[in-house]
């Protein structure tokens, strides 16, 4: 009986040790993020050119998820100048891999792909979108809507990317990152005029 009580009693100090660890520590995570400061990775990037070649390698691999995505867009399309607009992107995005594969022998660094989160939520709702619409000018209009998305955050990334090259003195990578979003821009404008011209009030028809 008493070597049962000694170890009760062994068991709960443990219990309550345990407990106070686990509040100190609780506390430390709190004090650690009560600022709202991120820890920085041990692979964080420390100077803009490691911010450059980081952000290049996710725009990499962004262009090169969209090479899939697009052709899947285009079957569900049914708007002509829709799936035209969509099939001659899709060979221009191949051409902007490759020139993407130039700025990173400009640089003198190896071309690898880093996931894109921003692409991938992308992507993934473009395919919502299309499975919450039915086929038809609706689902058009909901492939537009999903593909400017696209086309901004490109817009904005590569533009991000040209100023970067340009601090760095990389001029030769400026002018092939500008070309790509002169491209980009080109895209939404078409894209805008495809909803305006017909498959917005098309949709709107079928209300």
């Amino acid at each position: 009986m008493a070597t049962t009580a000694k170890k009760t009693t062994a068991d709960k100090a443990k219990s309550t040790a345990s407990k106070s660890t686990a509040s100190r520590n609780t506390a430390k995570t709190a004090s650690k993020s009560a600022d709202g400061k991120v820890k920085a990775k041990s692979t964080a990037a420390d100077g803009l050119r490691e911010l450059f070649v980081d952000s290049l390698k996710d725009i990499y691999w962004a262009e090169k998820a969209l090479t899939k995505a697009l052709p899947k867009m285009a079957k569900n399309a049914t708007s002509e100048n829709l799936i035209t607009a969509i099939n001659d992107h899709l060979s221009v995005t191949e051409e902007q891999v490759k020139r993407l594969e130039q700025v990173f022998s400009l640089i003198g660094e190896k071309a690898a792909a880093k996931k894109c989160d921003a692409m991938e939520g992308l992507i993934k709702e473009g395919e919502s979108i299309m499975e919450e619409t039915e086929a038809g000018s609706v689902r058009d209009a909901g492939i537009i809507a999903a593909s400017q998305k696209i086309e901004h955050y490109e817009i904005a990334t590569y533009g991000t990317l040209a100023a970067f090259a340009t601090t760095l003195g990389e001029d030769d990578a400026v002018l092939l990152l500008e070309k790509t979003l002169a491209e980009e821009k080109e895209a939404d404008t078409l894209l805008t005029e495809a909803a305006y011209n017909t498959i917005n009030f098309d949709a709107n028809e079928e209300d």
